[in-house]
């Protein structure tokens, strides 16, 4: 199973240089709580709805004056679109993101993957493997 199958694929992003209040608006538009940041389609950097309120809102700056580039995390790790389902949760091992830009080979945008959307996925395949086995007439 590849990142490719299993990223969305409806990913908002936004150019570097894009006033915050102008993010704000999309993330709610979008009903989102991150929007990837590019730069000639290619993600460096990720801004979530908390980054807005922790890193402009708390510190008194003016959300007018700020920019993502003031704001975002840049990207320590994107996915490759096919890169396999269990490769990519060997490179997420000891990682303290939740978000992660998947890319094509030549480092464009393609989709995103968060561990809310693997945990989804492996719970269903944990209850797949469950009515199997309850189909066998093994006791569990």
């Amino acid at each position: 199973m590849s990142i490719s199958s299993l990223c969305n694929r409806t990913v908002v992003g936004v150019n570097t240089g894009t006033n915050i209040v102008e993010v704000a608006r999309l993330m709610d538009k979008k009903n989102v709580g991150c929007v990837v940041v590019v730069d000639n389609n290619k993600p460096c950097g990720i801004v979530t709805d908390r980054d807005i309120v922790i890193r402009v809102t708390s510190k008194g700056i003016d959300p007018m004056e700020a920019c993502v580039d003031d704001v975002m995390s840049e990207l320590v790790l994107c996915l490759d679109e096919d890169m396999g389902l269990y490769d990519a949760l060997e490179m997420l091992k000891g990682k303290s993101l939740r978000r992660y830009p998947v890319i094509d080979t030549n480092g464009n945008l393609k989709g995103i993957i968060t561990l809310d959307d693997i945990i989804f996925l492996l719970g269903k395949e944990l209850a797949n493997v469950a009515s199997i086995i309850q189909s066998e007439g093994t006791n569990l």
